[in-house]
Order: C-alpha cells, then structure tokens, then sequence
C-alpha cells in the first residue's frame, strides 16, 4: 500500500478527510482492519478513504467519529467532501439549491436529478465518457443524498416540467423506467412537488434549447442553472434570468394540467 506520505491532505477536501481519518485512526491505536470492523465496513473502503479513493458516506463519517472519539470532527468535515464529488461547475448550485425556496425546472430530455431513482441515475452516470466504475457509484450516491432537500422540514416548492418524450427514451431497462415514473407519481404526493408534462405532440419550440432551473429566494435576485454538453453554468445576470424565466412561463403554458400530467405517467407505466 502507498506510504501515507504519498497523500497531500492540501490537495483536496477528500484527500485532507483521508490524512485526518488516517490520523484519528492511529492515534487510537487501531490498524485498518481493526477500523473496518468497528465500522462495519469493508477494508478496501477504509483503505480507499485514507486514500482519497473514495468519498465516504455521511453514515461513514458518524461512525467514524463515534469509534474514533474525534467530537464529530469527521461529520463537520464531510460536507466539504460531499461537494468535491461534484465537478468545479456545479458545486455553486448546491448551495444554491439548497437555500432556494422554490425551484422550477424544464426538462426536455431526461428526468431531473432530484426526481431519479437510484437506478435511472446509475444509468445516466455510468455512460458518463471517461468515468470509471466507482466514480459513477459516487455520484449516484451523491445525487441520492442532494434529494433529500425536498423531505426536509423545510423543504423548497419543486416544479419540475418534462417533455413527454423523456417517458418514453429509454434509460436502462423497462423495470428501471417502470421504477422511474412510478417515482414521479410518488413525488407528485408530496404537497411540496409538482410534476407537469408537455405532451409530445405539442410545438414546445422554446424548450428544445435546452434543460434549465430557476431557483427563487425571497428578497434576493433569482438565480439560474443553465446545463448544456456535459456541463453547466449559473447566471443572475437580470437579462437571462429575464429570459429563462418567460422562456418557462411559455413552456409550462404548453403543460398539460397536472390531473393529466399524472394520468399520462400512470399510461406510460402500463404500456412499458
């Protein structure tokens, strides 16, 4: 195994938990394996983790701190490491998203983030050019946990608009699609989540450049994710908010009303 030395705790918030928890470690006297097994988790993970091979889990990070008698330094540091499993370009949104207090979303081609099942999203992650297994596996899991914004006690009002179409692409196998849309009817239970569809037979002409998500705070200007090839960019310069926001208004005008939006998903789940 590389010599601890080979990590530089500088070089990254994974790399500076890795030397931390490779530090908390031996100061309790304990070997990896010995860690592995108070943790309940496997070797490899543990080794990966000293080594900035793995992101750990929020469950990780609690367990560890609890073994290693840290006083939750470990949990205080994993949100940092959370949001380097994150390309550069996205990690502003988080943030973003995470104080919003209503997000609109357009969606043209795929299902959004927040509303994936595990399997949709490994399907999407894992044909990423480039990326390995685990790397598809790490973003699964982080995209699962950005989630959970929308069951907290205070969560964001989510309107998220799709393009018929985006029922009917296939994204793995018809039980991962049959899993997905009965997802989004379930979604659609939550008071704070509405799904709307734009069927495809409707001329939705302004929402074929492109997926997007107006992000709103009371008393502060809207913000706005634009995605586009393998990434994205945030803007609150007032004249493409402007614009994304009219260009949402247009394409929800072209929505079925939601009574309709939920009976054609419950059609597209029978016919797959």
């Amino acid at each position: 195994m590389p010599p601890a030395r080979e990590l530089d705790p500088s070089s990254s918030p994974l790399a500076f938990f890795g030397s931390e928890l490779r530090e908390h470690r031996m100061r309790a006297g304990l070997s990896q394996e010995q860690l592995a097994e108070r943790l309940s988790y496997s070797l490899s993970l543990v080794c990966a983790v000293e080594l900035a091979k793995r992101s750990p889990s929020r469950d990780f990070a609690e367990r560890a701190d609890q073994v290693l008698e840290t006083g939750g330094e470990l949990s205080r540091l994993w949100p940092l490491v959370r949001q380097a499993v994150y390309p550069a370009w996205f990690r502003p949104w988080l943030e973003i998203e995470q104080t919003a207090r209503t997000l609109q979303t357009w969606q043209p081609l795929l299902v959004p983030g927040l509303l994936q099942t595990e399997e949709y999203a490994r399907e999407i992650l894992r044909r990423e050019p480039g990326a390995t297994a685990e790397q598809a596996e790490e973003a699964v899991a982080a995209r699962m946990i950005r989630q959970a914004i929308l069951h907290r006690p205070d969560p964001p009002m989510y309107w998220a608009v799709l393009d018929e179409w985006v029922l009917h692409r296939p994204v793995g196998s018809a039980e991962t699609m049959r899993g997905q849309i009965r997802a989004l009817l379930e979604a659609s239970d939550l008071p704070n989540v509405v799904v709307q569809v734009v069927p495809k037979d409707s001329p939705a002409v302004p929402g074929l450049t492109g997926a997007f998500v107006v992000a709103r705070t009371p008393g502060e200007p809207d913000l706005v994710y634009l995605e586009s090839a393998g990434e994205g960019y945030v803007t609150d310069r007032p004249l493409d908010v402007e614009s994304i926001t009219r260009r949402y208004d247009v394409i929800r005008s072209l929505a079925l009303p939601v009574h309709a939006s939920l009976h054609l998903l419950s059609e597209a789940e029978e016919n797959l």
